[in-house]
């Protein structure tokens, strides 16, 4: 055989294992390495995790674990581990799926109607990174509540309920940044302007939003009612509302599970800060968080003559209001009457 033909045949050989090599190569890459029912899922990739860490959190998910590490290294992905949040889609293969470890995916974190700071510091930290504990220090750090106006029994109002993109391994200091940001943001010149012309703070228009927004559920109502409330405030009336009445009770039993649909005589002499039937003005801190429409009301209110109202029986969710105590009366016995025939004990 002479020197050609073997250079041809080796020639031959070694494009044959080289198209070999590439088949199995691009199979590796290309076929599909995922083993979860779910069309998609999220895997999160803890802060400071390492590329040995997101193995041992993604092997539970992928068919053949080497198959990954081989593309991921060719990939450069393990110098180069994000922490995170990240999307992955059923049948993915090792190519995309080292591709979707690179993309972050923002959390779309959405809170509202939070009675208290443990309660809002629970709820963003089943959303991110950062735990409730950690969240809580953040917010009650004394450096910055004294910078921003704020005391442990008022930073609630700091957080405007909105939808807010976050990425999952936001930390709490940041978090909390994002979130004071924001509330200067909303707190405008012009809305702080309104808020003075009721001789009010953007801390006190909040707390009374609260009281608002726990109020009435019916947002065409809340600027009346924040009217309401603010000619008590001028004629230095206590407020005597009933839902700070509701949230006393709940903060000496500490608990905030608990549904109260009715506030009885005894109720109202109760020794509280935040009990407006003992106390002239605010209570000291927010009784839940209010939404945008009750803070809009308590800036715009409703110009009139109310100082009484109370819930309405013929008007569900609504209120019946007067200018007298006189004409309040006849509207709190009818109340009372209904709510007795109704069997409503507590």
């Amino acid at each position: 055989m002479n020197v050609k033909k073997i250079i041809s045949i080796l020639s031959i050989v070694v494009i044959t294992g080289l198209i070999i090599y590439g088949f199995i190569l691009i199979r590796q890459i290309f076929s599909e390495n995922t083993k979860f029912a779910e069309k998609e899922m999220f895997v999160h990739i803890p802060t400071d995790s390492n590329y040995e860490d997101v193995k041992k959190i993604i092997a539970p998910f992928v068919t053949n674990l080497d198959r990954f590490e081989m593309v991921a290294n060719k990939m450069s992905y393990p110098e180069n581990v994000k922490a995170g949040r990240f999307l992955l889609t059923k049948g993915m293969n090792s190519y995309e799926l080292v591709k979707a470890m690179r993309s972050n995916v923002p959390v779309k974190l959405a809170f509202n109607n939070q009675e208290r700071l443990e309660n809002f510091a629970g709820r963003v930290g089943s959303q991110i990174e950062a735990d409730s504990v950690s969240l809580l220090t953040s917010f009650k750090d004394s450096i910055f509540m004294k910078e921003n106006g704020f005391t442990e029994e008022n930073v609630l109002v700091m957080f405007i309920p909105n939808t807010y993109e976050f990425y999952w391994n936001t930390s709490a200091d940041k978090f909390r940044d994002k979130m004071i940001k924001e509330y200067r943001n909303f707190w405008n010149k012009e809305r702080v302007a309104k808020a003075e012309q009721q001789g009010l703070t953007p801390v006190d228009a909040t707390i009374l939003a609260s009281i608002v927004h726990k109020e009435s559920v019916k947002k065409d109502e809340r600027p009346r009612i924040a009217g309401v409330y603010l000619n008590r405030l001028r004629v230095g009336m206590p407020l005597q509302a009933d839902p700070t009445v509701i949230f006393a009770l709940k903060l000496k039993a500490n608990d905030f599970d608990q549904v109260i649909k009715r506030v009885f005589y005894n109720d109202l002499t109760m020794a509280s800060p935040y009990n407006t039937y003992m106390n002239i003005g605010l209570p000291p801190g927010p009784i839940a968080m209010p939404d945008i429409t009750a803070l809009e009301a308590v800036i715009n209110p409703e110009k009139n003559d109310f100082i009484y109202f109370c819930a309405s029986v013929d008007r569900f969710g609504y209120h019946e209001f007067a200018a007298t105590l006189k004409e309040h009366n006849v509207n709190a016995k009818k109340y009372s009457d209904w709510i007795n025939a109704q069997g409503v004990k507590r």
